[in-house]
C-alpha cells in the first residue's frame, strides 16, 4: 500500500508554489512642499496712482430765462427822431450838391467856346468894327449867363502866389516885372463853380529876373 501511495505521488505533479512577489522598494517619502502664504500673507502689489475717473456731470437743469429789463421808450424815442432829422438833412444836402454841381460837365463843354471867343477879341485890330462888337456883345452875354444862371465864373492868376488846388504850373520862366515864386503868365484861365474848381488855371510861374539865380 505504501508502494501505491508513492507512485500516485510521482504521477501526480506538483502543484507549484506560486512564486513569491518582488519586493517593492521602499518608496522615498518626497520633500515637503514650503506651505504657501495664505492670501492675507501675501504682500500686496504696490498700484501705481492712475488718473482719477472723471466724474460725469450730472444733468444741469435748463437756466430760468431772465426777464428783459423794461426799455427806456422815451430815450428810444428821442434817438429815433434825431437820427430821423439827421438823414432828411443829410438828403437835402445830398440833394442840393446834386442840382448844384449836376451841370459842371455840360459847363466844361462850353468853357473851350468862351476861350475862343476870348482870344478872338483880343487879337481884334480894330475894335469898334461891327463885326468884333458882335462877338463881344455875345461873349458879354455868355458870361452873364454863366455867372448869373449857374453860378459859374472866372478867376484871375496873374501876379498872385502859385496855388495848387486852383492853378496848374506848365513852366517856369524868368520875369523882369513878377517875382519869383508868382504866377507871370496865365496861358488858360481858371474858372470856378460855386465853391468848387470848375477848371484849374494853367500858368507859367516866374522863377525872378534874369541871371538872379546865376
Amino acid at each position: 500500500m505504501e508502494a501505491e501511495e508513492e507512485k500516485k505521488e510521482e504521477v501526480m505533479p506538483k502543484a507549484e508554489k506560486p512564486e513569491a512577489e518582488p519586493e517593492k522598494p521602499a518608496e522615498t517619502p518626497e520633500p515637503e512642499k514650503p506651505v504657501e502664504e495664505t492670501e492675507a500673507e501675501q504682500p500686496e502689489p504696490e498700484s501705481k496712482p492712475g488718473p482719477e475717473p472723471e466724474s460725469k456731470p450730472g444733468p444741469e437743469k435748463p437756466a430760468e430765462p431772465e426777464k428783459p429789463a423794461e426799455p427806456d421808450w422815451k430815450t428810444l424815442y428821442a434817438l429815433t427822431l434825431a437820427d430821423f432829422d439827421n438823414y432828411k438833412k443829410r438828403a437835402a444836402r445830398d440833394r442840393e450838391d446834386t442840382y448844384r454841381f449836376a451841370e459842371m460837365d455840360i459847363l466844361k463843354d462850353v468853357l473851350p467856346a468862351v476861350d475862343n471867343l476870348a482870344l478872338a477879341l483880343a487879337n481884334a485890330k480894330d475894335k469898334e468894327d461891327p463885326f468884333v462888337k458882335g462877338v463881344q456883345l455875345a461873349y458879354d452875354t455868355l458870361l452873364k449867363s454863366l455867372k448869373e444862371d449857374h453860378g459859374a465864373e472866372p478867376f484871375d492868376s496873374v501876379g498872385l502866389d502859385l496855388d495848387t488846388e486852383r492853378m496848374e504850373a506848365i513852366a517856369t520862366l524868368p520875369s523882369e516885372d513878377v517875382p519869383e515864386g508868382k504866377v507871370s503868365i496865365e496861358s488858360k484861365r481858371g474858372w470856378m463853380l460855386k465853391d468848387k474848381v470848375l477848371r484849374a488855371a494853367q500858368v507859367v510861374v516866374s522863377s525872378g529876373k534874369p541871371g538872379e539865380g546865376k
